[in-house]
């Protein structure tokens, strides 16, 4: 029954952007109790998913769950998906506060670059 869940979702999330598709198909490829634990932030141009892990401490636990939520999220998102990277909350704070667009990953960017 979950895969045809899955498969349901992903054909209804064909109209959205890649990036759109990914944030939707987070909480099903990692269940609601887990995906509340962390933020999808984007797709980078290499195709890589950034996501801000929200407490301290489960960083480990996703970067242990790396290959499985990667392929789980190709699969019901169905984009093309390099792999995931995960950051600690405060990690992209910090940054942000040095430079505005600095917390985003590099598509985003280069878009804020231009609107300047």
């Amino acid at each position: 029954m979950r895969d045809v869940l899955r498969g349901t979702l992903g054909r209804s999330l064909r109209t959205l952007s890649d990036e759109d598709r990914l944030a939707v198909a987070w909480v099903v490829a990692c269940g609601p109790v887990l995906a509340e634990r962390a933020e999808v932030l984007g797709l980078d141009e290499d195709r890589v998913l950034h996501v801000r892990v929200l407490q301290p401490g489960w960083c480990d636990q996703f970067a242990q769950m790396r290959s499985m939520l990667t392929d789980q999220l190709r699969k019901i998102a169905g984009v093309r998906l390099q792999t995931i990277h995960f950051e600690g909350q405060g990690s992209t704070r910090e940054r942000a506060r040095e430079t505005p667009a600095a917390g985003l990953p590099t598509t985003r960017r280069k878009e804020q670059r231009k609107s300047s």
